[in-house]
């Protein structure tokens, strides 16, 4: 089993989730952060530490969700692992309650 993210993410981006891995599963993109459902360790550190609750483990995605699964499988693979807390982009706040934000999504 693994942890996934969701697209509550997209455009706020915080990496408090980052700093607690103990193997590094997280990946950055432009806009948005995915797990590496091949070295997630299913250890929940992550889940309580998003300030949006983008995280759930892949036992609780609804089937509406179940494509971020794919998704952070497939984004993971071409972005670089992200092992240290870094900045949220400036307007992230501004997008924390915004529903339906996949269209946003930056590869």
């Amino acid at each position: 089993m693994t942890f996934v993210v969701l697209e509550s993410c997209i455009k706020c981006k915080y990496t408090d989730c980052v700093e607690v891995c103990p193997v590094d599963c997280f990946h950055a993109g432009p806009n948005y952060l995915v797990i590496d459902p091949e070295e997630c360790i299913d250890c929940t550190l992550c889940e309580p530490e998003c300030p949006v609750d983008a995280i759930v483990s892949e036992d609780d995605l609804r089937e509406d969700q179940r494509h971020f699964l794919e998704l952070n499988a497939e984004l993971s693979k071409e972005w670089p692992v992200l092992t240290e807390k870094i900045d949220a982009p400036p307007d992230a706040a501004e997008w924390e309650d915004v529903a339906d934000k996949l269209q946003y999504l930056e590869r």
